[in-house]
């Protein structure tokens, strides 16, 4: 491929941190008008790539080069005055500022020395009425829009700059069908522009609908490259993971049992409106519907994160108690958020602090932890689901977003639960990764525990699930045999087509 005007090319590209050896060799070209997919299992170097180019680290070895000439960025400010924006897949907002500040941060239009707010303002709505969410109150504070609606702020916000090259790290991860519909027109709008797409997403489908080429990372080096429509998913995954597509959702013999858990007309503030079913053990059932219909309001009400204003939640075999969290794991009912960085884990802490939290009675006296016992569940924990970390003694947040994922569902394992709520387990992680956690959860169901699954990714729950339950408009409005779904099907249901 011949580089262009505006292009951009890498060419061995070279990153170490202390002994770990993040990149040995990356090269890759885009031109002007491409979207180019760059695809890999967590930990293949995928991030710090990315970083390097939009300026929040300098590269060890290799060159870069955008439209023709020499491309070293200083800082991520440097790369985005050079063209080069990146949506990073964890929100980068400053929650406390309004939407028009955040979309602005240090782009306002200036005349005379001064801001001028009117310019500033219509840029802002402009940006987001690109992305088809003009409606977005720009006064309002970015905290208080759901996680869906913070990713369309951040989005806007690398727009408003005009971008020779946009990076976006998994940008459809908290977003609904119908945002991501929006945001794949804004992106095929850009590359009708001449702007070149860098896309990473674990949405392979999404890499195949959407990029003109590809690249797949694995251990830090480029292993396969070429054209996307040429290509099956076969290929692309062998490539990242060493293993066939059709491994990807294990089917774990399991049988399932008595009702163990029954949800009875549950209703819970603001959005959960009622909700009846029941879940046996060794079953997995699974829960889809659009961002915003209940499903993370169900799982909360049922391990009383949030009070159920209506109906009641029975845990047979549990003590008739009033319901509180603390209460909830007594029972046996373990939660796994869907928001790892904010609510799942504490990033600053230790790999074994976070997996032994809700059991740290059981390694100390007195308000001491016993370290080396508290170390030795931990690791095996680490080496069953196969965390890939220096030590247990690690802060969790240097890991990779997979291997997060399993240190909060060892947690689960060590309390332990019998009932597992699971929301959204595996977002933003790897083929490699999310295979692992299906089959972890597939033996979970064979050891005759409980999984509910709350999942916007249909391929998912259709392999994995025994029941799929769909929510519209913050009710449960149908329940069937996972044989008796088709993505279709879920999404007619889901819309309140069907």
């Amino acid at each position: 491929m011949t580089t262009t005007a505006a292009g951009l090319r890498l060419v061995d590209i070279r990153k170490s941190f202390g002994a770990t050896r993040a990149l040995r060799g990356v090269s890759f070209e885009i031109v002007p008008g491409e979207i180019h997919g760059l695809i890999g299992e967590n930990g293949a170097g995928k991030s710090t790539l990315m970083k390097i180019l939009s300026g929040a680290h300098a590269a060890d070895a290799g060159a870069m080069e955008l439209g023709g000439q020499p491309y070293v960025p200083a800082d991520p400010h440097d790369a985005r005055l050079k063209g080069v924006a990146m949506i990073y897949q964890e929100l980068n907002l400053a929650l406390h500022l309004s939407v028009q500040e955040n979309i602005l941060l240090g782009a306002e239009s200036v005349a005379w020395g001064w801001i001028d707010r009117r310019a500033s303002r219509e840029r802002a709505r402009a940006a987001l009425a690109q992305l088809g969410h003009e409606s977005i109150d720009l006064d309002r504070r970015a905290g208080d829009f759901s996680i869906a609606e913070q990713q369309v702020i951040e989005i806007a916000r690398a727009l408003l700059i005009k971008p020779q090259v946009l990076i976006m790290d998994e940008p459809t991860s908290s977003l609904t069908q119908a945002d991501t519909e929006k945001l794949f027109a804004t992106i095929l709008r850009l590359r009708a522009q001449g702007v070149s797409i860098i896309y990473i997403s674990h949405f392979l489908e999404e890499c195949r609908r959407l990029c003109d080429r590809y690249t797949v990372l694995k251990d830090g080096e480029t292993v396969g490259t070429g054209v996307m429509k040429d290509a099956t998913l076969d290929h692309i995954v062998t490539l990242m993971t060493g293993r066939e597509v059709k491994t990807l959702y294990p089917r774990s013999a399991h049988a399932r049992g008595a009702v163990v858990l029954e949800v009875k007309a549950v209703a819970s503030v603001p959005r959960l409106k009622r909700a009846s079913f029941q879940v046996r053990t060794g079953e997995i059932f699974g829960l889809a519907g659009l961002i915003g219909a209940g499903r993370t309001d169900l799982l909360r009400a049922i391990f009383s994160l949030d009070a159920v204003v209506a109906g009641d939640v029975c845990i047979i075999g549990a003590e008739g108690q009033a319901a509180t969290p603390r209460r909830r794991w007594r029972q046996g009912l373990g939660f796994l958020s869907e928001n790892r960085k904010e609510e799942g884990l504490m990033l600053n802490q230790s790999i074994a602090d976070n997996l032994t939290l809700t059991k740290q009675g059981s390694y100390g006296r007195g308000g001491w932890i016993n370290g080396p016992r508290q170390r030795e569940a931990a690791q095996r924990w680490v080496d069953e689901l196969r965390v890939k970390c220096r030590d247990t003694g690690q802060p969790i947040g240097d890991l990779s977003g997979g291997n997060q994922q399993k240190v909060a569902i060892a947690r689960l394992l060590e309390h332990p639960a019998r009932i597992f709520l699971l929301d959204e387990p595996t977002r933003g992680i790897d083929v490699g990764s999310k295979a692992q956690i299906y089959e972890l959860i597939g033996g979970l169901a064979a050891a005759g525990k409980t999984v509910i699954v709350v999942s916007s990714y249909l391929p998912e729950l259709l392999g994995l699930c025994d029941t799929v339950g769909v929510m519209c408009r913050g009710e449960l409005a149908a329940i069937r045999p996972c044989a008796e779904w088709s993505e279709a099907e879920i999404m007619r249901v889901a819309t309140g087509s069907s």
